[in-house]
């Protein structure tokens, strides 16, 4: 039987942090739970980085958007977010600091698992051998979920990596909110969600394409690859 997918839950909501374990151990996972980032962190030292974890933005001492902030300048761990705030800001700028998704408070639980299970499938390597696309002076291998320039990997998250396969595989197309929604969450665009805005701005930044040559916007119609792609 293959290793059950391990999950830290960090919440500082007692009552919050026992009913979300208890429900994702019901689901099949391994979890374990932190009550904020000094607990975080012990876990980390003794077991390792989980496959995935599972971050409340508003908590005591160090918060939410600290800690997404911290662990993506030193790992590649997936993170989901949960924030209780009705306005998007918190959301927006926790995609922008490398979070892989976000839900809002109150949710229901069976959604939370859809999340996450969407982002560990996304994280998993190609069951067949994948392929390898030149663009821009990059080679973006698919199964392997890499993209480099030359000997230097790109520090992508994995939701930018599946935002640029978007775009490598479907080269000189414009592809509009909705459809990259779709290929890399698993669902559709929320009204007035930027999320896709913001992992492009990341996604960007990361390929030097700060001006927007090599994946420009299209207004109101989404954004296109505006250079062929060769590959490999």
């Amino acid at each position: 039987m293959a290793d059950k997918q391990r999950l830290i839950v960090v919440e500082d909501d007692a009552e919050v942090r026992t009913l979300l374990t208890d429900y994702l151990l019901r689901q099949g996972f391994a979890v374990e739970a932190a009550d904020g980032g000094a607990a975080l962190d012990r876990i980390l030292s003794v077991s390792g980085p989980p496959d995935l974890i599972v971050l409340d933005l508003m908590m005591p001492g160090e918060d939410g958007l600290s800690i997404v902030r911290r662990l993506r300048a030193a790992t590649r761990i997936p993170m989901l977010m949960l924030t209780a705030r009705a306005d998007d800001i918190d959301r927006i700028v926790g995609l922008e600091m490398g979070a892989d998704d976000y839900m809002a408070k109150p949710f229901n639980p069976r959604e939370l698992v859809a999340r996450i299970r969407s982002i560990l499938r996304r994280m998993e390597p190609a069951p067949l051998e994948g392929e390898r696309y030149e663009v821009a002076g990059m080679v973006v291998d698919i199964a392997a979920r890499r993209a480099t320039r030359g000997d230097a990997v790109l520090d992508l998250t994995s939701a930018e990596f599946d935002l640029l396969a978007c775009f490598v595989t479907r080269p000189q197309r414009v592809l509009s909110r909705d459809q990259l929604m779709d290929w890399t969450r698993g669902r559709k665009a929320e009204p007035l969600d930027r999320a896709i805005d913001v992992q492009m701005s990341r996604l960007r930044k990361k390929m030097d394409d700060d001006s927007g040559e090599i994946i420009k916007t299209v207004r109101n119609a989404g954004y296109v690859l505006t250079l062929p792609v060769k590959k490999l």
